[in-house]
């Protein structure tokens, strides 16, 4: 067992790999694929994505008809699904992106995200490891480790305190990643990442929801006192640290992935409305969300310096190509801000 250890600590091989991608139409996933097979040209990926509300195939639409990428639509808990993809495609590795991410949506039914974030990745987990898969990165959040005060940062021996159905379901998924890799000894890496924004993020979320408002004039809903801290890291920054982690992670190993750069929410707002030319008579606070958690921040120190991984976005830089990119593709936001959405918006935000 160690000396197979030993070997993936030297890198993982290049030539003709297939990959397992699950939740590929999502946002952070469709910006994976396009930015492996890419980079990648020996590769093939396999998406396997559920399609709902968040996954939208038009996200590759530049590779729909390149031979090395495959769109399965279909649940990753559906285990004979799973196990037949794994037998026809031999996998070389998988990364694991499928999940409900929405706090908001986790707090008005917490059944799914369990169904998806748990038990889907162990059914994934199991597939992997009955076909001796290679490499395994199960990609999470640093919304795992809860809240923090004023100082300090969160590292990869934080203890996980989960504060809402969402991050206690990916706590719950990260811990069983850690028991196949040390119960079976299954290559598995865990990435935590810091709050992402970039193309293609659906727009419930605060960067796009704001974007897209402030574009039409409509009111900007802010929770509480907008004070609650994040720090971004664009998509393509967080794309080429999962890279580095498949190619040179150690198995059973975390990496946290951060910018190191925070902004309160209502700074954000704040660029967003300055970088549109929009007033800030705009912001409209609403009550805000139960457990909010007051502050995040990552020490990505590890990953720095083991994988030689560094950011290259600055955030400035980063929301006017974010702000653009939402401009010139309306059509793409225009089909999704209808129909179970607007009733979605309304539920969260009207009346508060």
């Amino acid at each position: 067992m160690q000396a197979h250890y030993t070997r993936l600590r030297k890198g993982f091989p290049k030539a003709m790999r297939a990959l397992l991608v699950t939740g590929g139409c999502g946002f952070i996933g469709s910006n994976y694929i396009l930015s492996h097979l890419a980079d990648n040209p020996a590769d093939r990926i396999v998406n396997l994505d559920a399609l709902t509300y968040a996954g939208n195939a038009g996200n590759l639409t530049a590779v729909a008809e390149n031979p090395r990428h495959e769109l399965v639509q279909g649940d990753i808990g559906d285990a004979t699904l799973v196990e037949n993809l794994f037998v026809r495609h031999g996998f070389d590795a998988v990364v694991n992106f499928a999940a409900e991410s929405h706090v908001d949506r986790s707090i008005e039914a917490p059944q799914v995200f369990l169904q998806t974030n748990v038990l889907g990745t162990q059914v994934l987990l199991d597939a992997a490891r009955r076909h001796r898969t290679r490499r395994f990165v199960q990609v999470s959040t640093d919304e795992v480790y809860g809240a923090l005060g004023p100082d300090g940062r969160f590292s990869e021996s934080t203890p996980l305190s989960p504060r809402s159905p969402y991050s206690a379901s990916k706590a719950a998924a990260d811990h069983l990643c850690a028991a196949y890799f040390h119960t079976y000894g299954l290559p598995v890496t865990v990435t935590r990442c810091s709050n992402n924004y970039g193309p293609f993020q659906f727009p419930e979320k605060l960067i796009p929801l704001m974007i897209l408002n402030a574009m039409a004039d409509r009111e900007l809903p802010v929770y509480g006192d907008g004070m609650q801290v994040r720090e971004w890291l664009h998509v393509k920054d967080h794309c080429t640290a999962i890279e580095a982690v498949l190619e040179r992670g150690r198995a059973g190993e975390v990496y946290n992935i951060g910018s190191g750069h925070e902004m309160p929410n209502l700074e954000v707002v704040r660029m967003i409305l300055a970088k549109l030319g929009k007033p800030e008579s705009l912001i409209r606070h609403v009550t805000d969300r139960p457990g909010h958690d007051r502050r995040y921040a990552i020490d990505s120190t590890k990953i720095r310096e083991e994988l030689g991984w560094e950011p290259s976005v600055p955030v400035d830089t980063g929301m006017t190509e974010t702000i653009a990119w939402y401009a010139d593709h309306r059509d793409w936001w225009e089909r999704i801000l209808s129909g179970e959405y607007r009733d979605y918006y309304h539920r969260m935000y009207e009346g508060r």
